[in-house]
């Protein structure tokens, strides 16, 4: 796929940026091991689903600690409501006996030493890089970021790690902190997977994919 010209990405970012300021997760959490978590149990559910249930998840599992020593069925119950909650549970309760036994007890802050942890792939350590301690190793690239980096012709991969190679390349760095953030404000608001709102985009002008052949293709 031929890279688009660093004028136009630089332009989108600039009207994205001015569109959606200050963006962050919607998830609630308050320090890293509870962006970890409510990360993990985001997969196919949606943000405020996960919100519903985290504060009582929180106050009752307050460390890692407390995590790893859960009960596996009693926290199944816990989390049923967010989906895929058999894997997920096994996703959390691996990741928190992996934290305690070879971390201390605290969520790691490196891209190399959050890929240890079980049910933990680059989407999930590039969110709790971000929220969490405000680093970026790279690009989180969840539903909303591969959809509208395809309609933008940032990326013509399918694979979430391999779009995410394509966005270092053409994504200042000092913006892969906000860019994930961004764009899922924009999929939710405009950008839809449906029906996107092209009349009401901001970047419309500079955006390949707007006009309707393009998205009757994109829904397909």
């Amino acid at each position: 796929m031929k890279k688009p010209a660093k004028v136009k990405v630089s332009e989108i970012l600039r009207i994205l940026e001015k569109a959606y300021p200050r963006s962050r997760t919607s998830l609630q959490y308050k320090n890293p091991l509870q962006i970890l978590i409510a990360t993990i149990l985001s997969a196919q559910c949606t943000d405020a689903k996960v919100n519903e249930i985290t504060p009582s998840l929180f106050k009752k599992y307050p460390k890692v600690k407390d995590f790893a020593e859960a009960e596996r069925e009693e926290l199944e119950h816990e989390i049923h409501s967010t989906g895929f909650y058999r894997n997920k549970t096994k996703s959390i309760l691996g990741a928190a006996n992996k934290i305690v036994k070879d971390f201390n007890g605290y969520v790691p802050d490196s891209m190399k030493d959050l890929l240890t942890l079980p049910g933990v792939a680059r989407k999930t350590a590039n969110i709790v890089l971000s929220s969490g301690y405000g680093k970026s190793e790279g690009i989180a690239v969840d539903t909303h970021v591969k959809r509208i980096s395809g309609r933008l012709g940032f990326s013509s991969e399918k694979d979430p790690d391999k779009i995410e190679q394509d966005l270092l390349t053409i994504i200042p760095k000092k913006d892969w902190l906000d860019f994930n953030y961004i764009l899922v404000n924009h999929g939710r608001m405009i950008c839809q997977a449906r029906k996107p709102r092209c009349a009401e985009c901001p970047v419309k002008h500079l955006c390949p994919s707007s006009n309707p052949l393009h998205q009757l293709l994109d829904d397909i």
